[in-house]
């Protein structure tokens, strides 16, 4: 009978559409000879070219921002920050997938905890900071901004009126890896009207000084927003 040997062998994995993009990116930026500072076409040009959707493509483009080689400015588009080598980018995302999971975690046991205090502890000034930051948000967004600065500020005023040092200090240890995540979950279509939307009852609820409903509301905007995952 004829035996069929599998051991030692191993399924080869397909790369992912996403690392599929990113080298494909980094290859155009290679022939292109574009160094940091240069533009990088249109989102529709460069969708056409790659023969991919603009939403998927502007995916690709939140996942280069989120490890620091492009900057996407509005109005202007994708800036090259640096060139980097195609292999340590692949292992860049990879890194950034895998420790996800963590961020979320410690996203809903440090900012859950916050806005409970936040509700009881919040002063006027507490309420103005947090007003301007949805100010902020709003604007950016109206004009067709995602709303990161806003972000940014809301989730500070909302450490901030809860007036806990030890917590304020742990958020900022963790808040380089958050930027990770907000850039990416703002760069996907509709979150930044759904993120404001969940911020804005975060808020009504800290300003009722109800503490549960704070603590319910904070917890159902990190679900909303950790929804990050990468191109599949």
């Amino acid at each position: 009978m004829e035996k069929t040997v599998q051991q030692g062998l191993a399924r080869v994995s397909r790369p992912r559409l996403y690392e599929q993009l990113v080298e494909q990116l980094l290859a155009y930026i290679e022939t292109a000879k574009l160094g940091p500072g240069d533009l990088l076409p249109a989102e529709r040009d460069l969708a056409e070219r790659l023969g991919v959707s603009r939403a998927t493509l502007a995916q690709a483009l939140v996942a280069l921002e989120v490890l620091g080689v492009i900057d996407v400015q509005h109005g202007t588009g994708a800036v090259l920050a640096r060139r980097p080598s195609v292999a340590s980018v692949i292992k860049g995302l990879r890194e950034h997938q895998s420790r996800l999971p963590d961020i979320v975690e410690a996203r809903s046991t440090l900012e859950v905890k916050l806005a409970s205090l936040a509700a009881l502890r919040r002063t006027d000034q507490d309420l103005e900071a947090i007003d301007s930051a949805l100010d902020v948000m709003a604007e950016e967004i109206g004009s067709g901004d995602r709303g990161a600065r806003g972000d940014e500020l809301f989730h500070q005023a909302v450490t901030t009126a809860a007036h806990s040092s030890v917590l304020a200090q742990l958020m900022a240890f963790i808040a380089e890896m958050i930027l990770e995540t907000r850039m990416e979950s703002l760069g996907q279509p509709g979150r930044p009207e759904q993120s404001l939307a969940s911020h804005r009852k975060i808020a009504e609820a800290i300003r009722k000084q109800d503490a549960d409903a704070a603590a319910e509301a904070m917890l159902a905007h990190i679900e909303l927003v950790s929804d990050v995952a990468l191109l599949k």
